[in-house]
C-alpha cells in the first residue's frame, strides 16, 4: 500500500458516472415501480451508498476512507431506454476518493442488472468512467 502519511489532509471530491441500457418494458417496470424485486433504484442506491463504504475490501490495496458524503443519483433516459447513475464521494483525509466514486457507480449499475435480470439478460453496463476529482496535489482533475 502506498505511504500516505507525510501526505497533508485536504477536502477531497470526486464525481462519477456509468449507465446501463435495457428493453423499453425493463425500463417502464423500473419506472412504475412494479419489478418483482421491488424499488430498483432505492435499492441500486442504497447499494451504491455501500459500495463508496467498502471499496477498500474491494480492490486491492485501496486505503479505507472515512467518507463524509456520498450521493447517488439515477437519470431515466426515455429515448434510449437507459439509466444513468451520477455518483459524488466526499472526505478529508490524504488521499482521492475516485475509486469510492467509481466503485459505488459499479455496484448501484450491477444491483439494477441483478433486480432486473429475470426479465432481461441483455442490459448492458457502459461508460463508467471518472468525471471530475478535486483536492490534493493534483488539485482540479476534469475530463475532457
Amino acid at each position: 500500500m502506498v505511504d500516505v502519511g507525510e501526505k497533508a489532509e485536504t477536502a477531497r471530491q470526486a464525481r462519477a458516472t456509468g449507465s446501463i441500457s435495457m428493453q423499453p418494458e425493463t425500463l417502464a417496470l423500473i419506472v412504475r415501480g412494479s419489478a418483482s424485486k421491488g424499488d430498483v433504484l432505492g435499492v441500486a442506491r442504497i447499494a451504491a451508498i455501500q459500495g463508496a463504504k467498502r471499496t477498500s475490501d474491494l480492490i486491492p490495496l485501496c486505503h479505507p476512507l472515512a467518507l463524509t458524503k456520498v450521493t447517488v443519483d439515477f437519470a431515466i433516459d426515455r429515448a434510449e431506454n437507459t439509466v444513468h447513475c451520477l455518483v459524488q464521494t466526499e472526505c478529508f483525509g490524504r488521499t482521492g476518493v475516485e475509486m469510492e466514486a467509481l466503485c459505488a457507480t459499479s455496484i448501484g449499475l450491477l444491483t439494477i442488472y441483478d433486480m432486473c435480470k429475470a426479465v432481461d439478460r441483455g442490459m448492458r453496463i457502459e461508460g463508467v468512467h471518472l468525471l471530475e476529482k478535486l483536492g490534493g496535489q493534483s488539485g482540479h482533475w476534469k475530463a475532457t
